[in-house]
Order: structure tokens, then sequence, then C-alpha cells
């Protein structure tokens, strides 16, 4: 059955060997650990992948076969937990959802800890308490024009200020190929070219001119090959809404490693606040301080800031409205921070062009940015490589 698995994993592109496969096969026959799924999912990936990049393509194959499984071994009829909690959902007519009232920051923040103390029980369906489903501001699964989700999914309104969950996010995919070609083709316009390296390429003017020189004596001359040498430094949103551009943000990001030589990448949640981080399956461990990020790198580099600015506008312009932790200082503030260090910044948008003027938050963010806010596209990458070659 697992053989299945070996096949699919190297249908995908994950290079795995028939020694590391039989590893596997002797680790499980050892019994060194419990029959879990989660268990054997994290030894498998630890014997058979060896590059971090590749673990989002392991997690596709695991659960394609996983899927394959259940299939072939139905379990006994189950009533699913979240079917229990949909059925205290509350259908909201348009009319009744616009007459729920917001309350603003500091109010709802004030509300929440009320109930937090008031509430002993679980609740569902209601407009009041903490729970599910229902009209309250919060808890999960129902709807409420600005609310608190706390755990659990969303139900897609996204309409929430405040999450408290913990969220796991994976990487972007550096070596995704598709689409990618039109998008190198415009980054190239970002270019300042420099000789490095050792004198490997013909230097046709000077292989004439010491010839001639020479008295005809053929007389070659090298120099070091021209490379693109600008540094780019680039920032990633990852998570919620960004979920919806993972196709083409993994272009943008496999062409950029392409095209330039010196690139640096850092992940933020929906705006920089004082800290960052390089690998997103350890982000709640390996954090990099944004301060120290403003002194490692100086004004030379270009920045590229790549995300949907899709979020409540209490998360840029509120302490304490990071939808992940308590932020002591505003986004707006870190934002304005890191454009004095880097002038030379651009912000790149996946959203759609036509629901800019929709998002409060993009506004904000655009203003902030000087308008230097361009689309994911073809035009938009090449009027935002322009400005940066300046």
């Amino acid at each position: 059955m697992l053989s299945s698995f070996f096949y699919q994993l190297r249908a995908r592109g994950v290079p795995v060997s028939i020694q590391e496969y039989l590893t596997l096969m002797e680790l499980l026959r050892s019994r060194v650990m419990p029959p879990t799924l989660d268990d054997f999912y994290e030894i498998a990936r630890m014997t058979l992948v060896k590059d971090e990049t590749l673990y989002d393509r392991y997690d596709q194959v695991f659960s394609e076969f996983c899927r394959g499984l259940a299939s072939v071994n139905p379990e006994a009829p189950e009533v699913p937990l979240d079917w229990l909690i949909k059925n205290f959902e509350k259908t909201l007519t348009p009319e009744e959802k616009a007459a729920l009232r917001k309350h603003g920051w500091d109010a709802l923040m004030a509300l929440f800890k009320e109930r937090m103390q008031e509430q002993t029980s679980r609740h569902a369906g209601g407009s009041k308490w903490i729970g599910t489903g229902g009209s309250s501001p919060f808890g999960h699964g129902g709807y409420h024009p600005e609310g608190i989700r706390l755990g659990g999914p969303s139900a897609g309104n996204r309409t929430a200020v405040k999450v408290w969950d913990r969220r796991e996010f994976r990487d972007y995919d550096d070596q995704q190929e598709l689409g990618t070609r039109n998008f190198k083709m415009a980054l190239r316009r970002l270019r300042r070219f420099a000789r490095e390296g050792t004198a490997q390429e013909l230097d046709m003017s000077g292989t004439i001119q010491h010839t001639a020189e020479n008295a005809g004596m053929l007389d070659l001359k090298w120099v070091p090959e021209r490379r693109n040498a600008v540094k780019v430094l680039m920032l990633l949103d990852v998570g919620g809404s960004m979920d919806d551009h993972i196709s083409r943000v993994e272009s943008l990001f496999s062409a950029a490693r392409s095209e330039f030589r010196n690139l640096e990448v850092y992940y933020f949640r929906n705006c920089p606040y004082e800290s960052i981080w390089r690998d997103n399956a350890r982000r709640h461990g390996e954090r990099i301080e944004t301060m120290d990020l403003l002194r490692t790198y100086n004004e030379d580099w270009r920045l590229i800031l790549v995300g949907d600015a899709t979020m409540s506008p209490y998360e840029i312009l509120y302490p304490g409205g990071s939808v992940e932790h308590h932020n002591e200082e505003t986004g707006a503030a870190w934002l304005q921070r890191i454009l004095a260090q880097w002038p030379h910044a651009v912000w790149l948008n996946p959203e759609p062009g036509g629901s800019w003027r929709y998002r409060q938050s993009i506004g904000i963010i655009r203003e902030i940015m000087h308008d230097r806010m361009y689309g994911v596209t073809i035009d938009g990458l090449e009027q935002a490589m322009h400005l940066l070659s300046k």
C-alpha cells in the first residue's frame, strides 16, 4: 500500500530514493512510534524529504494518499463535529446583517473582556456570548460586521478584526515554473550590471585593440561576466486571505529567485510589525527583530513588499490590532520606519485592481506607500521595476 505513496511523491518531483523508502519500512516495522496518522506524517517526512522547500509538495501528496485510504477503508458512519456546529449557525438576511452594530476597537475589546469574565459554559447560535454560529461578535462560524474570531475556521465573511488562533503557514515554492516566464521578463527591467568573478568572458574590443598593437598577433583578453548586481529585499505576506493568491505569488517568487542574484526573502502576516521570519515552519520560535533587519541591509537595497493589503484597518492604525499578537506599535509606524530605511520601495498587490477601491485597508497602505502600489500583472510589474531602477 505504501508503494503508491512512494510513486506519488516521485511523480510530484520529490526525489525519494529506494533506500529512503526501505528505511521508512524498517522504522515502521521496529515499532518506535505509536500507530497514529500524525506520527506517520512526521516520520515519513523526516525520512523521505531532504529539502524544506519540498514540504508543501509532500503535504499535497500526503493529503491525496490519506483520502485514498479513506475510500479503501471506510470507517463506520459518524456525524462530524463541524456538522453539529453548523446546525447552530444562524442564516441572516441582508437586512439583519445591516442591522448589526459595529462597536469600534476600544468598545469591542472591553466587551470581549466582560464576556470572558461572565461566561462559564459553551454557547452556540446566539448574539451575545462567545460561541459558534449566530451573530455574536465573539467566536467563529457565524456573522458579525466587526468581530473577534476565536479558534475554528472562518465562515468566509472576512470581517473579523482580531483572530486568536495559532495558524500554520507554508513557505512559497521557489521552484514553481508555471507562468513565470512573463514575470521574469518584467523583472528584468530592474537591472544594474557589474562585472564580477573570474575573467571568463571574451573582451572583444580589448582583444582587437591589443592584437592591433601586437602587429596582428592574436592577443586574447578576458573580462569577468556581466551580472545583474541589483540587491533586492523581498517581504512576503502569507496566510489568511493570501491563500487565494498562492499560485500567482509562487510564480512571482520563482521568477525573482531566478532573476536576482542578490535576493533576501522574509515573511510577515498582513502588515510588518516588530518581528518577521524566514521560515514559516519555524515562525513561532525563530523570529527576527525588524530593527535587526533595518540594521542589516543598507539603503542600497531595493525593497519589494508583496501582499493583498486586505485586513482590518485596526491592524494598521491601532496598537494591539494584529490578528496574531499584541503589537505595541501600529503597523503604520513600522511601515513608515521601513520606508525611511529603504526609500526605493514598492508594494505588489495580487488582489484584482478593480476591488482596491472597496478595501479600506488597501487605501490606507497605498497612502503610506505614497501610491507606490502595483498589481501582480505584467504591466504592474514593469511599472514597479521601472520605478525601482531609478
